[in-house]
């Protein structure tokens, strides 16, 4: 097969579309996860006050999960936007609706103002939230898989992971940022709006890029009939469907217990929570630089190999990690540090090809749609539920056990992983 060669504008023209997709995915991930890392400032704000700490915590990690439910409807809506009328009309309209939901929850009326209207409203918002980034995971793997160029689709698509993490780590860092010039009260009284409103002001900026995209769907693909659809997706492509899921949810499910859960759970076993702050932006900082390596990595030896490197490796660790050495090492911050972002390089052979991998499984007029739906659902049952999971076993005193549940579905993504092509079926060739 001979080599493809781009001209300097068309490369030029490639990155700067990936360049644009991938700050608005940052911006929109921003958002999400900004809920997280101020969560426990508004929680007794939007929680009624006779609540037990451990009761507040529970609903909110609950509201956390339950946006998660609407990634399958936010992946159906707007995959099928993606896939019928372009992959930049779905990425621009998801943006939009970040925004809205970003300065709806930075309006949100307290507990002591509306009663318990007050977490109710807080549930709708958040579902918002979710139909958004539920939407947004899939047109942007698919459009930066499609942009990016023959044998470095691994490296140009893991930035959709940079992004992410970058996301992520900003939300992190405002947080740190957030402590060090407000009081806890401060905070507390009103403080952890400004986030979203900062949130919402970036979603609108990131438009202007969005907007100056260039489509990737070809009008052979947005004119066939079952274009987006549901029913072509499971009457044709169900197989594939399933096996995506499968190794998307123990995917999804590490993603979160690594980057999210993890702060909750250094803090119980007794770390200072400003330590704690301090730890996970470093480590989530390592994280998102490490994802182009690891994306060519896989350009060189193949998605199906770090597939299955990342869930053995995984399933070993995860436990004697979590469970013991960080618990031993609690009185040692720089090597619970080391121990996290060893897990983190083990994540990161998932992460960095968690799009890529998904788009060389469906074609062009189902793709977006394929990629979103599968990793909404996984992300539905399995990712997002994890930190309120997480709590229950650690209610019931059996807080270990939970990372027995991560190695099962570790397991499981194996096997799938062990279904894999050597040889993607799409996306072989250049787009």
């Amino acid at each position: 097969m001979s080599e493809v060669v781009y001209t300097k504008e068309e490369k030029k023209k490639r990155v700067l579309g990936i360049v644009g997709a991938s700050s608005g995915n940052l911006v929109e991930w921003f958002d999400f996860y900004i809920y997280a890392v101020f969560a426990v400032y508004f929680t007794k704000a939007l929680t009624a006050p006779n609540m037990d700490s451990s009761t507040q915590a529970i609903y909110v990690w609950g509201v956390f999960a339950a946006s998660f439910f609407m990634r399958p409807i936010g992946s159906w809506l707007f995959g099928r936007i993606a896939d019928k009328h372009g992959r930049k009309k779905s990425m621009v309209i998801s943006i939009c609706l970040m925004a809205i939901s970003s300065f709806l929850f930075a309006a949100l009326p307290t507990y002591e103002q509306v009663g318990m209207a007050a977490p109710f409203l807080l549930l709708l918002v958040r579902l918002l939230q979710g139909l958004s980034v539920g939407g947004e995971y899939g047109a942007v793997a698919t459009y930066m898989s499609e942009l990016g160029l023959k044998g470095q689709r691994g490296f140009f698509s893991s930035f959709q992971y940079v992004t992410l993490t970058g996301g992520q780590l900003l939300a992190s860092l405002l947080g740190v940022i957030f402590l060090g010039f407000m009081s806890e009260q401060q905070l507390l009284d009103g403080g952890w709006r400004i986030p979203f409103v900062i949130g919402g002001i970036a979603a609108i900026v990131s438009l202007l890029a969005r907007s100056r995209l260039e489509e990737t769907l070809s009008t052979e693909d947005s004119d066939k009939e079952d274009s987006g659809t549901l029913k072509e997706l499971f009457k044709n492509h169900w197989k594939t469907f399933l096996l995506v899921v499968g190794y998307t949810s123990a995917g999804s499910l590490s993603f979160y217990v690594i980057t999210v859960y993890s702060k909750t759970y250094l803090t119980n076993i007794g770390i200072d929570p400003k330590t704690v702050g301090f730890i996970m932006t470093a480590c989530i900082f390592i994280l998102m630089i490490a994802q182009p390596v690891f994306g060519a990595l896989s350009d060189r030896i193949g998605r199906r190999t770090c597939m299955l490197l990342f869930s053995g490796l995984m399933a070993i660790a995860i436990y004697p990690v979590m469970a013991v050495g960080m618990r031993v090492f609690s009185d040692t911050p720089v090597i619970v540090a080391l121990l996290l972002i060893f897990l983190m390089m083990l994540l990161s052979l998932y992460t960095s090809i968690g799009g890529i991998v998904k788009a060389e499984m469906f074609p062009p007029h189902v793709r977006a749609l394929g990629v979103g739906f599968s990793y909404a659902v996984g992300n539905a049952v399995f990712g997002g539920s994890a930190p309120s999971v997480a709590l229950q076993f650690k209610s019931a005193g059996i807080e270990n056990t939970f990372f027995v549940y991560v190695i099962v579905m570790l397991i499981i993504c194996f096997f799938c992983s062990w279904q894999l092509p050597k040889e993607p079926k799409y996306l072989k060739d250049d787009h």
